[in-house]
């Protein structure tokens, strides 16, 4: 059988989870079969949809008046409402079904919304507000990799509480491209087998006693795209656009070979449940730092340095590497700031990458 050129949610929704994660390619159609799903949903039984987004400005201008454009040039809005309407407005951060009426030579629209916008830096606007009908969240581009808001996660629960208040009839569903590896949502969520899912995979994970289910879809087209020409250069990065792979960009490898007696200092990072060892080294009149992943367990050694995602009362223990008072850190920030650091491989860089982003994420506020 044929696999379709874009992306259906056929196979997730066998699974009935409360949460659906759809990671994938970028413009493989996720975003537009979940779109297509809700307005079938609203004029099969009066579900209303939530479209989530980071920011506000994601809704601003074209970018909320065409969040629906491609439905409806493709004629899906006027096939699903039966020739009822053939446009969508969107007005004051909600989408309306419309008609263009000739003899009035306007636009006339519904009287009341079929879809809501939030924005995750906003949530606290709508926390005063009912929503009863809304059956169906759509958190669009939850993947990121120029870093999320604080305590992003916390912030998207309360937009789901926010609308879910004592139902249990809502479907979330949660939409990215394959940009990072390292996002917080894996962590928050317990969703621990990211690294491990194959595409055309299906993962579903439960909780204890609780009813709550989450599956998630490492959706693979299998069909290549006439525009994957224009991305067929020697970048590891592209990967994701025209197949799908977890992007990760080139980081510096090892410049040259060195000794133990090059190494004159040792720190750890532990992030996402990874230990790097990290090794200050001096040779040939230069200092850099090497990281690589370390395959055995810490000691438990007062002496070193060790930074980590969680609180320690440990002296040895630091949060973030940005931040620091003494000597020693000085110096590693300073060979940062100097890219003066070189990585095992690009999987090594990409988790680093995104471990400076998580320590710098207390300085990322809303807009």
């Amino acid at each position: 059988m044929a696999k379709d050129k874009y992306y259906r949610l056929t196979k997730i929704l066998r699974e009935n989870a409360d949460y659906n994660i759809i990671m994938g390619e970028r413009s493989n159609g996720k975003t537009y079969a979940c779109l297509e799903y809700a307005i079938q949903q609203y004029f099969e039984n009066g579900s209303e949809l939530a479209i989530v987004r980071r920011w506000k400005d994601d809704f601003t201008g074209k970018r909320g008046t065409q969040m629906f454009s491609a439905l409806v040039n493709n004629g899906v809005v006027e096939r699903l409402s039966n020739g009822k309407y053939t446009k969508i407005v969107y007005n004051s951060s909600r989408w309306y079904f419309a008609n263009y009426d000739e003899k009035l030579d306007k636009t006339i629209t519904a009287n009341n919304p079929f879809a809501y916008a939030f924005a995750i830096s906003m949530g606290e606007h709508d926390k005063s507000i009912s929503f009863p009908k809304i059956r169906n969240i759509l958190f669009d581009e939850f993947l990121t990799r120029k870093g999320e808001i604080v305590n992003e996660f916390v912030e998207f629960m309360n937009i789901i509480s926010t609308i879910v208040r004592d139902r249990d009839d809502v479907k979330v569903f949660m939409c990215g491209n394959v940009v990072n590896l390292y996002s917080s949502y894996f962590r928050e969520m317990g969703l621990k087998h990211i690294k491990d899912m194959k595409k055309g995979t299906i993962d579903v994970y439960t909780y204890g006693e609780s009813k709550l289910k989450v599956a998630v879809e490492y959706c693979d087209n299998g069909v290549s795209k006439a525009s994957d020409k224009y991305f067929a250069f020697d970048n590891p990065r592209l990967k994701m656009i025209t197949g799908g792979l977890w992007e990760i960009g080139n980081h510096p490898h090892l410049p040259y070979k060195y000794t133990p007696k090059d190494i004159v200092f040792y720190f750890f990072i532990i992030f996402e449940n990874e230990i790097f060892q990290c090794e200050v080294i001096e040779k040939n009149n230069d200092c850099f730092i090497y990281i690589h992943k370390k395959s055995t367990p810490l000691q438990d050694n007062e002496d070193d340095l060790i930074y980590s995602q969680e609180f320690s009362s440990k002296p040895n223990y630091r949060r973030k590497i940005t931040i620091g008072n003494s000597q020693i850190e000085t110096n590693i920030q300073r060979l940062f700031a100097l890219d003066k650091v070189f990585y095992q491989d690009n999987e090594v860089g990409n988790a680093i990458v995104n471990y400076i982003q998580w320590c710098k994420s207390e300085t990322i506020g809303s807009r």
